[in-house]
């Protein structure tokens, strides 16, 4: 994983986190006035993190809840994201110097040969599947909204003034709800997780082409992905996590936290 300043910014106010051993993987983007978009990115990452990792001693991710009928995974995403909205916003409440300061999100757990993502705003996540190359979060954007109603093509908005306009973070009001969805994962797989400031300046083709190139080393492909969104303007904080599926990891196994995946 790597997080960099970008060539505009003055600061950071990316934050990320990855577990191989727990098959876990957060990635924030902050927003708001003087350091806040830092706080806010940052206590996204730690408290997420901390609370799933303690959820998960006490029960395995995959295992159905009897409550919702779904995953404990899927429980877990949409309960301790509820859960750090609410001590982010009233972090925010409660310190002038942090108003109005929130983050997107996007928290990736691995089990039992599956993937359990939840997001809020627009970072994302993508997956390299043979020579497939393909987002599976969709943006909450005015931008995504534009396009799913027809109003603008894809091309036309990598070019919209409106680009970086959420509509849904965390942290900014009382209440969000994360979408959370489940994947297969299958051995060769690679997931990228990314925040808006390399996607909006490399393009996609170009992502894929790097992840490909270096498929067998994560950290290479990490650095090299940042260095095409600073070379070709580096105008936000840019952040990656890369990981690549090596084996199945089935939950019957043993341990789902097994995991023997490499985290970039």
């Amino acid at each position: 994983m790597r997080t960099d300043r970008g060539q505009v910014r003055g600061q950071n106010e990316d934050s990320v986190f990855a577990d191989a051993d727990c098959g876990l993987a957060i990635l924030a983007d902050g927003m708001g006035g003087y350091n806040a978009g830092e706080v806010a990115s940052s206590m996204a990452t730690s408290l997420l993190s901390e609370r799933l990792e303690a959820a998960f001693k006490t029960c395995a991710a995959h295992e159905t809840d009897s409550r919702t009928g779904r995953s404990f995974a899927q429980r877990s995403l949409v309960e301790h994201i509820a859960a750090v909205n609410s001590a982010i916003y009233f972090a925010s409440e409660g310190q002038s110097q942090l108003g109005g300061m929130g983050t997107t999100l996007v928290a990736v757990v691995f089990c039992d040969d599956k993937l359990t993502v939840g997001h809020v705003g627009d970072s994302r996540l993508y997956r390299l599947r043979g020579e497939k190359f393909s987002p599976l979060t969709h943006d909450h954007s005015l931008l995504q909204e534009q396009i799913d109603r027809g109003e603008i093509s894809a091309e036309e908005a990598r070019y919209s003034i409106n680009r970086n306009l959420v509509t849904r973070a965390v942290g900014i009001d009382p209440e969000v709800e994360a979408e959370v969805n489940v994947y297969p994962v299958r051995p060769g797989d690679v997931y990228l997780l990314c925040s808006d400031g390399l996607y909006d300046m490399v393009d996609e083709g170009d992502v894929q082409h790097a992840l490909e190139m270096f498929g067998a080393n994560l950290e290479e492909a990490a650095t090299q992905l940042i260095k095409m969104a600073n070379d070709n303007g580096g105008d936000d904080n840019i952040s990656v996590v890369v990981v690549k599926i090596l084996h199945e990891f089935p939950a019957a196994q043993g341990r789902w936290s097994k995991l023997r995946s490499w985290f970039r």
